[in-house]
């Protein structure tokens, strides 16, 4: 098995629906709406964003938020991935009437109870939302860089795409930058390539969550090559929310082809019927990667990882035994 490595989930997008049954019948909530047969229900993005907040909702003390972690780290681990950072939002918890450092504990918690099960690595990335406006991300941001929880290495921006300028939202990653955060950003899903180059231009990011879009521009592809800025690449993702028709015209071939830095990552997985597992899959069932190919992304991913050189040189020896002992 090829060791897997993961960038780019959502936490509570990455709920398994035995897990949403599970706190469903503990608050004595009525799932039907979005969840049938054991596998979540949606028709358009619409009803995907009112499915996604359905079981989200579920989610209402630390030790819920606990055992999500605890149980989509396991889950990653059981396919073989050796690293894991997962998105979360403040905004969540404060819906959930959480305090924001409750809810990140709590994450944190689970991330540490799943290492300790199964070796896995994980960190934690805040994120703002967009469409919620350049304060509401900034205020993000100011809390990310002052909850002083070790697993918290990095602040991110996701949400609709298309709301607002870019450069609104750059006093946001002038504040995690300063405080030594990675820093990653959504950009070329919906938004079209202008949004990449607008993050690129404005924010600085080491990473853009998706990306895909500048494909559109091959000038912009060949900067994000000679920058070395990585790509959160989400293939099925991509296909089931219409970002391209079908996997043939996904552009994750030219996008390596051009000398982009690639990583494979399952964004909301049920929700998509994914797994980490399946990306990889994917890869190589549908787009032809060997296994040095998806090594390489699992060392890419570990490469542009938020974390200290040391776990960084840990992971990747890791990764080398691993790979040996196949």
């Amino acid at each position: 098995m090829v060791p897997k490595a993961e960038i780019h989930c959502h936490i509570e997008g990455a709920a398994s629906p035995a897990l949403i049954m599970t706190q469903a019948r503990k608050y004595g909530v009525d799932t039907s709406d979005f969840l049938r047969d054991g596998a979540y229900h949606w028709t358009d993005f619409t009803s995907f964003l009112a499915a996604y907040d359905a079981a989200a909702s579920l989610f209402r003390s630390e030790e819920d938020y606990a055992l999500l972690a605890e149980d989509y780290l396991t889950s990653l681990a059981r396919e073989g991935a050796i690293y894991s950072e997962i998105l979360i939002s403040p905004d969540h918890a404060e819906r959930a009437g959480l305090s924001r450092i409750a809810y990140t504990n709590a994450l944190g918690e689970g991330i540490a109870r799943a290492q300790a099960a199964t070796g896995i690595t994980g960190r934690i990335v805040v994120t703002g939302v967009r469409h919620f406006g350049a304060a509401a991300v900034e205020d993000a941001a100011r809390f990310a860089v002052a909850c002083g929880h070790p697993l918290v290495t990095g602040f991110g921006m996701a949400g609709d795409e298309r709301f607002g300028n870019v450069r609104d939202f750059a006093p946001a990653f002038d504040i995690a930058r300063e405080a030594g955060l990675g820093l990653t950003v959504h950009a070329g899903e919906f938004g079209g390539w202008e949004s990449v180059e607008a993050a690129l231009n404005h924010i600085r990011p080491a990473r853009i969550g998706h990306g895909v879009r500048a494909i559109e521009n091959p000038d912009l592809v060949r900067r994000l090559a000679d920058e070395g800025t990585v790509l959160e690449v989400c293939p099925v993702s991509n296909i089931v929310l219409k970002v391209f028709p079908d996997f043939a015209r996904h552009p994750l071939p030219a996008l390596v082809e051009a000398g982009c830095r690639v990583t494979l990552n399952s964004d909301d997985p049920p929700h998509f019927h994914t797994s980490i597992g399946n990306e990889y899959e994917v890869a190589q069932e549908v787009f032809g990667f060997d296994d040095a190919a998806l090594a390489a992304f699992t060392r890419t991913a570990i490469e542009a990882a938020f974390i200290d050189a040391a776990t960084r040189a840990a992971l990747l020896e890791a990764m080398g035994d691993k790979t040996v002992a196949q």
